[in-house]
């Protein structure tokens, strides 16, 4: 390849790239709006809960916290009935309430029941639903649900990775694209001057909006899958503590399951006393987080699993299981041996949902999510600008540039977009709309200036 034709090419690639960035502005603009937004809003939240359920969150704080024993006994007597919780996670300072946690008919996904009790006072000071890990109540549930799938469930899942599938692309082309015009870039004034600052936040904020993209595409149906899938593979995977019994242990702990059903015996066998004992041996065996969180077996084959679940820095998230009648660890996960991949994952997470390093943590990405709202509004300006001053002419197609690409050339770009819609199924389909609309405006638009020389011929 000559030094002519390479430098053609690489002017039609940038033509190409530039065009394509137009439609993701146009096209996922919207739906990068809507998480930027709701993604501020979830992240101004925790201090809007503390305040909101202050009288759920928070007891006394003078006298003797009592056993969890008697607390779940006074929970059984609220609720009218001896049902044991399917989690508990214990008052993590003087004056914070316990969670006892529920799994009732009709709840959604991770979600529980949480009866609220003062350890001192043993009163149910709250009875609300909480959700997922972190136990977030209703009002940033709600505001959580909307981040996430815009609170129509699975469906609206895809415009969240959308989103995530998109962003990347979007904050790369727009490095790219700069690094191309930043002189001409420098000399742009008046009304031109709102696309140098559209390009020079976007640089500024390019690693905040790549990380945004990562993590948030772990979380997605489609494209998560698929990085679950390779992380397995490459052995990536978050260790969890097992609470799988061996023959031995079940035969143990279930000696006369052949006289009843299996939930039945699970149920009569634990003990309200099991969650005490349960939680002075796992801080025996190490587990020194403020915040944990028991979890009784659900049949005989299975061990009690107490977990720390403090995902501020330093994280605190090692796990041991227990045996159900001797309370002697059976397995054990420690976070200072996770693969460094796993602890990166864990880490990413906790970064995006601002709460690895607290309220700094929630400003930087407050302040990163405005800037990314105002890329878009930039972005609309501008080509709202472009499209009242001119024709159609100024919003050239994404198809030309491919054409007038050489052969080579055109199938590398073939191989990318398919090997990227592949891995990310999301980007794929919305990517194959709109070649089918890039496709249709150019023969359009080819057909129309057919028309118009042979007017003038």
């Amino acid at each position: 390849m000559t030094a002519h034709s390479s430098n053609r090419t690489g002017k039609l690639l940038f033509a190409l790239l530039s065009r394509l960035h137009l439609y993701i502005g146009l096209f996922i603009g919207p739906f990068i709006l809507i998480a930027a937004l709701s993604g501020i809003a979830y992240l101004l939240s925790p201090p809007l809960e503390e305040w909101f359920y202050h009288d759920t969150l928070y007891g006394v704080t003078q006298g003797e916290p009592h056993s969890l024993a008697e607390q779940i006994t006074m929970a059984q007597q609220y609720l009218g009935a001896p049902t044991l919780p399917s989690a508990v996670r214990p008052a993590p300072a003087l004056g914070d309430t316990t969670r006892l946690m529920f799994s009732e008919p009709g709840l959604g996904a991770s979600e529980h029941r949480a009866l609220f009790i003062d350890p001192i006072t043993l009163k149910v000071i709250g009875d609300t639903t909480v959700y997922g890990t972190s136990g977030i109540l209703p009002l940033r549930t709600a505001i959580d649900h909307f981040h996430r799938q815009l609170l129509i469930g699975n469906v609206g899942r895809l415009y969240s990775e959308l989103t995530a599938s998109w962003l990347w692309v979007a904050a790369l082309g727009g490095i790219t694209l700069w690094s191309r015009q930043r002189r001409a870039l420098k000399a742009l004034s008046g009304a031109q001057a709102t696309r140098r600052r559209h390009a020079t936040l976007g640089l500024v904020l390019s690693l905040g909006l790549l990380f945004f993209s990562a993590t948030g595409l772990t979380w997605s149906q489609w494209a998560g899958s698929n990085i679950a899938e390779l992380r397995h593979a490459w052995g990536w995977g978050t260790p969890s503590a097992s609470t799988a019994l061996t023959d031995t242990d079940s035969q143990v702990a279930d000696e006369h399951a052949e006289h009843h059903g299996h939930m039945a015996m699970v149920a009569t066998s634990i003990t309200l006393e099991d969650f005490d004992r349960a939680l002075s041996a796992a801080r025996k065996a190490g587990l020194c987080a403020a915040r944990i969180q028991l979890t009784p077996p659900r049949s005989s084959q299975e061990a009690w699993r107490v977990a720390e679940i403090d995902r501020q820095w330093p994280t605190q998230v090692d796990q041991v299981a227990l045996h159900p009648q001797s309370m002697a660890v059976t397995d054990q996960t420690d976070f200072a041996t996770f693969p460094l991949a796993a602890k990166l994952t864990r880490w990413g997470i906790d970064l995006h949902m601002g709460v690895l390093f607290g309220i700094a943590n929630q400003i930087v990405l407050a302040l990163i999510a405005a800037g990314l709202a105002m890329l878009m509004v930039w972005g609309y300006v501008m080509a709202w600008r472009r499209l009242r001053t001119a024709s159609g002419q100024r919003f050239p197609t994404v198809t030309e540039p491919w054409l007038m690409l050489p052969l080579t050339a055109q199938f590398s770009v073939l191989f990318v977009a398919i090997a990227l819609g592949v891995a990310m199924p999301v980007l794929g389909v919305s990517l194959a709309c709109f070649i089918v609309i890039d496709a249709l405006r150019w023969s359009i638009k080819k057909r129309y200036s057919a028309r118009s020389l042979d007017a003038h011929q």
